[in-house]
């Protein structure tokens, strides 16, 4: 059979990368296939890769990968029109928990390190069809020829046609997937380390909830870079269908925010880019595995969206694919059952156990979003203006008031329900 190999990627990113990268250093023949002009160059992201688990795959990375800052702060920012309340964790620990890197930059060092192991790349090539017989996949068609493998691992992102092809997803509802859209602006290290209290080479994160997305499904972000940052924010597709808004001009909003402008104050925007972020959570992953088939990282919807945690399952599960791989070459078996031995690995890990703890975590939000991302950010902005005024008025009286508007202002069935949802996360959680 003509161009024919043991295992074929779909998909340069790093869920792709990281499963070529484990096969090949295993001595098994890999395709990598990547309709980008390299890798990285179609990868979006906030912009921050977590240490442990890359160094599974990448030993060395921190001395050797294009890396932009070791994040030693996490701001949380819980915003209303016109105010801001600020929680910040800062860490002093030598171990580094993540850095900001830029995805065009590291995809492409990461893809040259699985060149190095032996992968064979082959870019700007699109996969339009898998190949299959006696319902096995045997390979992929592209524009130009087909590929043939043992095995076909499957990277090719959020909206995976070629899942859908085999039935193996089906197609995303409105509510199951959000749209990220980010911009990246210049500004000079100094400038980046004044604004933010930052050394040289420290890193700062900062999530925003609220404002602009008061009561509705979305969160925004700012990842500081070498010499820009990062500034974006995702919200789901329903969220924008029901109040007809476009996400850049909920980006707009945020950038003119009293405790957002001052930080990107007279950058220049050198990069604006948008794309698809899984949302639906452990109760929509599709089938991840059927005969000679495995599908990996976005493509599997494996997205921890309360952690922020999306590359790091992308690494873990294209590696788990790549050693589901090399047992099913050892073995010349490669039936469903026999790749299934990704899916336990999955279930052993913490990817799926995560998972499966916030399971309930989207569909209560998507009920309580107008209270955990309206009236309760505002409230705790409330507090904050009224117990830092000072204005002559007895200190009972202020907080008698407060407490009787917090009772007054929702009823009492909507703050139970509001408690239960909370009681019942956290009871799916530690359970």
């Amino acid at each position: 059979m003509e161009n024919k190999t043991q295992v074929i990627i779909v998909g340069g990113g790093p869920a792709g990368i990281s499963a070529g990268i484990t096969l090949a250093r295993a001595g098994k023949n890999v395709i990598l296939i990547e309709r980008g002009t390299y890798c990285g160059s179609k990868n979006v992201f906030g912009g921050a890769i977590y240490t442990q688990p890359t160094k599974k795959i990448f030993p060395n990375f921190e001395q050797e990968a294009p890396l932009e800052r070791n994040n030693t702060k996490h701001r949380y920012l819980l915003l209303t029109n016109t105010d801001a309340t600020t929680i910040e964790h800062s860490s002093e620990k030598e171990i580094s928990n993540s850095y900001t890197v830029i995805r065009g930059k590291f995809d492409r060092w990461a893809s040259e390190e699985a060149k190095k192991a032996g992968v064979v790349i082959v870019t700007e090539t699109v996969v339009q069809e898998l190949i299959t017989k006696n319902n096995k996949v045997i390979g992929v068609k592209t524009e130009l020829e087909k590929y043939y493998a043992d095995i076909v691992i499957l990277a090719d992102g959020v909206n995976s046609l070629l899942a859908k092809q085999i039935g193996l997803r089906k197609n995303l509802e409105p509510q199951d997937v959000a749209i990220g859209v980010k911009e990246v602006i210049k500004l000079s290290p100094e400038i980046i380390n004044e604004r933010f209290n930052l050394a040289t080479n420290e890193g700062c994160i900062s999530e925003i909830i609220g404002y602009p997305m008061n009561g509705m499904l979305g969160l925004g972000y700012i990842y500081t870079n070498k010499n820009s940052v990062t500034i974006g924010l995702g919200i789901t597709l329903d969220e924008l269908s029901e109040h007809k808004i476009k996400p850049y001009e909920l980006l707009d909003k945020l950038k003119t925010h009293s405790a957002i402008a001052p930080l990107i104050k007279g950058g220049e925007l050198i990069e604006y880019s948008a794309h698809l972020i899984p949302e639906g959570g452990y109760n929509k992953l599709p089938r991840l595995y059927g005969n000679g088939v495995m599908i990996v990282g976005d493509a599997g919807m494996l997205v921890n969206n309360l952690h922020w945690e999306g590359t790091n399952l992308a690494m873990l599960s294209g590696q788990y694919a790549g050693e589901t791989a090399i047992n099913a070459i050892n073995k010349n078996d490669f039936s469903e059952n026999c790749l299934k031995l990704y899916n336990k690995k999955l279930e052993n890990s913490f990817i799926l156990k995560d998972l499966a703890s916030y399971k309930n975590l989207m569909p209560i939000m998507h009920k309580r979003r107008k209270s955990f991302t309206g009236y309760y950010i505002e409230k705790i902005n409330s507090f904050f203006q009224m117990f830092t005024t000072v204005d002559s008025i007895p200190k009972r009286n202020k907080f008698r008031n407060f407490i009787k508007e917090f009772f007054t202002e929702r009823s009492f069935s909507e703050l139970f329900k509001d408690g239960i949802s909370v009681l019942k996360l956290l009871w799916e959680i530690l359970r």
